[in-house]
Protein backbone atom coordinates (compact mmCIF):
# COMPACT_ATOMS: atom_id res chain seq x y z
CA UNK A 1 0.00 0.00 0.00
CA UNK A 2 1.52 2.89 -1.25
CA UNK A 3 0.41 6.30 0.79
CA UNK A 4 2.01 10.03 0.52
CA UNK A 5 2.22 12.81 2.29
CA UNK A 6 1.57 16.43 0.04
CA UNK A 7 2.35 18.76 2.66
CA UNK A 8 1.77 23.07 2.60
CA UNK A 9 0.63 26.00 3.64
CA UNK A 10 -2.51 25.85 1.60
CA UNK A 11 -3.35 29.21 2.32
CA UNK A 12 -5.56 29.13 0.01
CA UNK A 13 -5.60 25.65 -1.31
CA UNK A 14 -5.32 26.89 -5.30
CA UNK A 15 -6.12 24.84 -8.21
CA UNK A 16 -2.46 24.67 -8.73
CA UNK A 17 -2.57 22.97 -5.24
CA UNK A 18 -5.84 20.48 -6.65
CA UNK A 19 -3.83 19.46 -9.27
CA UNK A 20 -0.60 18.16 -7.97
CA UNK A 21 -3.01 16.51 -5.65
CA UNK A 22 -4.88 14.44 -8.22
CA UNK A 23 -1.84 14.12 -9.84
CA UNK A 24 -0.70 12.49 -6.73
CA UNK A 25 -3.54 10.24 -6.00
CA UNK A 26 -3.09 8.76 -9.47
CA UNK A 27 0.41 7.24 -8.39
CA UNK A 28 -0.22 6.71 -4.77
CA UNK A 29 -3.26 4.39 -2.92
CA UNK A 30 -3.59 7.51 0.03
CA UNK A 31 -2.77 10.94 -0.15
CA UNK A 32 -2.15 12.89 3.09
CA UNK A 33 -2.91 16.47 2.02
CA UNK A 34 -1.51 17.82 5.21
CA UNK A 35 -1.48 21.90 6.04
CA UNK A 36 1.28 22.53 8.01
CA UNK A 37 3.12 25.47 10.03
CA UNK A 38 5.55 27.53 7.92
CA UNK A 39 6.91 30.05 10.71
CA UNK A 40 7.97 32.81 7.60
CA UNK A 41 4.08 33.41 6.65
CA UNK A 42 1.38 34.64 8.36
CA UNK A 43 -1.51 32.65 7.67
CA UNK A 44 -4.95 34.62 6.52
CA UNK A 45 -6.73 31.21 7.09
CA UNK A 46 -6.53 29.00 10.65
CA UNK A 47 -5.20 25.44 9.95
CA UNK A 48 -8.53 24.19 11.21
CA UNK A 49 -10.52 26.86 8.34
CA UNK A 50 -7.96 25.45 6.03
CA UNK A 51 -8.33 21.48 6.59
CA UNK A 52 -12.22 21.88 5.94
CA UNK A 53 -12.18 23.95 2.46
CA UNK A 54 -9.82 21.19 1.65
CA UNK A 55 -11.99 18.48 2.57
CA UNK A 56 -15.02 20.28 0.76
CA UNK A 57 -12.70 20.27 -2.55
CA UNK A 58 -11.36 17.48 -2.12
CA UNK A 59 -14.35 15.29 -1.26
CA UNK A 60 -15.81 15.78 -5.42
CA UNK A 61 -12.40 14.39 -6.40
CA UNK A 62 -10.83 10.85 -7.62
CA UNK A 63 -8.55 9.87 -4.85
CA UNK A 64 -8.23 8.10 -1.57
CA UNK A 65 -7.77 11.57 0.54
CA UNK A 66 -7.16 11.88 3.97
CA UNK A 67 -6.96 15.70 5.25
CA UNK A 68 -5.18 16.88 8.49
CA UNK A 69 -2.87 19.58 9.78
CA UNK A 70 0.04 19.38 11.61
CA UNK A 71 1.90 22.21 13.53
CA UNK A 72 5.06 21.05 15.65
CA UNK A 73 7.98 18.65 15.12
CA UNK A 74 9.40 16.91 11.78
CA UNK A 75 7.26 16.39 8.87
CA UNK A 76 9.22 13.09 8.86
CA UNK A 77 7.73 12.13 12.22
CA UNK A 78 4.49 12.87 10.73
CA UNK A 79 5.60 10.58 7.64
CA UNK A 80 6.41 7.98 10.33
CA UNK A 81 3.39 8.10 11.99
CA UNK A 82 1.28 7.05 8.92
CA UNK A 83 3.78 5.10 7.10
CA UNK A 84 4.33 7.17 4.33
CA UNK A 85 6.26 5.98 1.56
CA UNK A 86 6.86 9.41 0.08
CA UNK A 87 6.55 13.02 0.30
CA UNK A 88 4.78 14.94 -2.81
CA UNK A 89 5.94 18.22 -3.84
CA UNK A 90 4.38 20.62 -6.26
CA UNK A 91 7.13 22.34 -8.19
CA UNK A 92 6.60 25.72 -10.08
CA UNK A 93 10.24 27.22 -11.08
CA UNK A 94 13.68 26.51 -10.73
CA UNK A 95 13.02 28.32 -7.53
CA UNK A 96 10.57 26.09 -5.30
CA UNK A 97 13.50 23.67 -6.90
CA UNK A 98 16.44 25.17 -5.36
CA UNK A 99 14.05 25.51 -1.82
CA UNK A 100 12.94 22.41 -1.61
CA UNK A 101 15.64 20.17 -2.60
CA UNK A 102 17.83 20.67 0.21
CA UNK A 103 14.40 19.39 2.70
CA UNK A 104 14.33 16.53 0.61
CA UNK A 105 17.92 15.59 1.14
CA UNK A 106 17.68 16.18 5.05
CA UNK A 107 14.22 14.38 4.61
CA UNK A 108 15.65 11.30 3.51
CA UNK A 109 18.73 11.49 5.72
CA UNK A 110 16.71 11.83 8.62
CA UNK A 111 14.01 9.23 8.26
CA UNK A 112 15.02 7.38 4.68
CA UNK A 113 11.57 8.93 3.27
CA UNK A 114 11.69 9.77 -0.73
CA UNK A 115 10.53 13.25 -2.08
CA UNK A 116 8.63 13.18 -5.34
CA UNK A 117 8.47 16.27 -7.48
CA UNK A 118 5.23 17.19 -9.32
CA UNK A 119 6.06 19.81 -12.32
CA UNK A 120 3.31 22.13 -12.11
CA UNK A 121 1.34 22.33 -15.12
CA UNK A 122 1.91 24.78 -16.98
CA UNK A 123 -1.44 26.40 -16.98
CA UNK A 124 -1.28 26.95 -13.01
CA UNK A 125 2.57 27.41 -13.16
CA UNK A 126 2.62 31.21 -11.98
CA UNK A 127 -0.24 31.16 -9.56
CA UNK A 128 1.00 30.96 -6.25
CA UNK A 129 -1.26 31.44 -2.78
CA UNK A 130 0.47 34.58 -2.25
CA UNK A 131 -0.71 36.18 -5.44
CA UNK A 132 -4.25 34.98 -5.35
CA UNK A 133 -4.83 36.86 -1.64
CA UNK A 134 -2.89 39.82 -3.06
CA UNK A 135 -5.57 39.60 -6.56
CA UNK A 136 -8.76 38.90 -4.19
CA UNK A 137 -7.75 42.02 -1.44
CA UNK A 138 -7.57 44.39 -4.63
CA UNK A 139 -10.87 42.85 -6.02
CA UNK A 140 -9.84 41.43 -8.74
CA UNK A 141 -11.20 38.25 -10.37
CA UNK A 142 -9.84 35.28 -8.87
CA UNK A 143 -12.33 32.51 -10.37
CA UNK A 144 -9.37 30.76 -12.29
CA UNK A 145 -7.38 30.49 -9.70
CA UNK A 146 -9.51 28.92 -6.84
CA UNK A 147 -11.93 26.74 -6.55
CA UNK A 148 -15.56 28.82 -6.13
CA UNK A 149 -15.59 28.25 -2.38
CA UNK A 150 -12.30 29.56 -1.75
CA UNK A 151 -13.03 32.30 -3.58
CA UNK A 152 -16.20 33.43 -1.56
CA UNK A 153 -13.90 32.76 1.85
CA UNK A 154 -11.24 35.02 0.22
CA UNK A 155 -13.67 37.53 -0.67
CA UNK A 156 -15.34 37.35 2.91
Amino acid sequence: MAIAVYPGSFDPFTYGHLDIAIRAAKMFETVHVVVVHNPNKKPRFSAVQRVEMIREILDNEKGNFIVNSFDTGLLVDYCKTVNADALVKGIRTNVDLDYELPMAQVNRDLSGIETVFIPADPVHGFVSSSLVKQVADLGGDISKYVPESVARKLRG
